[in-house]
């Protein structure tokens, strides 16, 4: 019987995603297609492998043994084939990084273009997603994020210059509602509210002369999109508390105007983290050593 090395590995990512549509993101097919290539599997094989509800996919006892024993194989032959790139005069493959939108439009987007003319034969996929991710369990080979927020067992490098955050609002907002002296005078003000993923809004946070204040603003605008907040912030709907370098130049360009400069918060750094610093394929070296 003759099986291909692909449906296998199919397999395998289906069992341990429990998804087909993860799955199939991952391999870079059509859920129907995937679902199609794993039951030509099972008909040559002639046996279930997987058991499938509207809502969720799991290995069966063949499925399980199957599974324990590819896993290491497959594994095997991925590090034989990643070895080779050590021999390429270009480091290649594929290298899926998770980031925060902010990082990606700050400190990768940037330099894309010089990373695309250096390494050609690298396939960066960057997600962008804002919520707290496990990038061991979601199959990511690195992640950015705030060096605060970066697990203890993970391996972490300071990415670029660090990231100022500074309060602003448009010229008529300010004639008509006054400009806040201190940090508290925030509260009676229309200020733009940043939404984590969690649903917890972003309190924004201040510093002067080593005292630090942390206000829980009020706002009628609600969004986990700056963009569109930064949009609200020009058309005068209130204040916003930004990364520095997106409200220069709109500062610059008089449509905004800094306020409470004298509170800025203590910079941060965005870090790039990733599990572990043996074995490490070619290719994240490369991402690594170029954007760091």
């Amino acid at each position: 019987m003759k099986t291909d090395l692909n449906d296998l590995n199919a397999f395998v990512r289906v069992a341990q995603c429990g998804s087909f549509r993860q799955a199939a993101q991952e391999l870079q097919l059509t859920p129907s297609a995937l679902s199609h290539t794993l039951r030509k599997l099972e008909q040559a094989l002639g046996v279930r492998l997987l058991s499938r509800t509207t809502r969720s996919v799991s290995p069966t006892q063949a499925g399980e043994q199957l599974l324990l024993r590819l896993s290491p194989a497959l594994g095997e032959i991925t590090q034989a084939i990643e070895g080779l790139n050590e021999l390429r005069q270009q480091p290649a493959g594929r290298v899926r990084l998770n980031v925060p939108r902010a990082a990606a439009q700050l400190r990768l987007a940037p330099k894309l273009a010089e990373f695309r003319r250096q390494y050609p034969d690298i396939e960066l996929e960057i997600v962008c997603n804002d919520a707290l991710v496990d990038i061991v369990a979601e199959r990511f080979d690195a992640g950015i994020r705030f060096g605060e927020r970066v697990q203890q067992d993970m391996i972490a490098v300071r990415l670029g210059e660090a990231i100022h955050f500074t309060v602003a609002a448009a010229p008529a907002y300010l004639d008509a509602y006054g400009v806040p002296g201190t940090p508290a005078d925030l509260l009676t003000h229309q200020c733009l509210q940043i939404r984590f993923p969690s649903g917890v809004h972003y309190q924004w946070e201040f510093e002067q002369g080593g005292q630090t204040l942390t206000v829980a603003t009020r706002g009628a605008l609600i969004s986990d999109d700056l963009a569109l907040l930064l949009r609200a912030a020009v058309d005068g709907s209130g204040m916003c508390y930004c990364y520095d370098e997106m409200l220069a130049p709109l500062v610059q360009a008089g449509q905004l105007q800094y306020v409470l400069s004298a509170w800025s918060p203590v910079p941060e750094y965005f870090y790039l983290y990733y599990p572990s610093g043996r074995n490490m394929p070619a290719a994240l070296r490369a991402v690594i050593d170029f954007f760091k």
